[in-house]
């Protein structure tokens, strides 16, 4: 019964771009009666959230926290930082990474994940630059 498969998620920069349907879907195609779904990230400048998907505002708040509490390492408050050869939003987007989680486990019963009502699965882009982000899905 495991199964897995690779996601592509194209980013066009900061942001939290859903893919619960993509999951339901892989989940859906499996014989899972009772399973735990694994989601990870292949990468190091980017996270994984599952956050609620009705009201834009939410997203639209957590960047900007998440900006204000990690600023572009051009900010002055920044200036301890050494890691800088990719970019003022390089080293940030690590530490936000670091901050988050690059994986997320998700219970599955009768084919479905079993998220709540408003709830999405997000890739949460924290470069500046657009990406194509690998996302491990791992049903088991």
């Amino acid at each position: 019964m495991p199964a897995q498969t690779i996601l592509t998620i194209d980013t066009h920069g900061p942001g939290l771009y859903e893919f619960t349907n993509s999951v339901q879907q892989f989940v859906s195609r499996h014989d899972a009666d009772i399973a735990l779904l694994t989601v990870f990230v292949r990468h190091t400048s980017c996270s994984l959230i599952i956050q609620e998907n009705a009201d834009p505002d939410v997203q639209r708040d957590l960047q900007e926290y998440i900006g204000r509490l990690v600023p572009q390492a051009n900010d002055p408050a920044m200036a301890y930082l050494v890691h800088r050869h990719e970019g003022p939003d390089d080293m940030p987007a690590h530490i936000k990474a670091a901050l988050t989680q690059t994986s997320i486990s998700i219970p599955v019963r009768e084919r479905q994940a079993l998220l709540g009502t408003w709830q999405g699965i997000y890739l949460w882009e924290h470069r500046n630059a657009p990406h194509s982000r690998e996302v491990v899905l791992h049903l088991a």
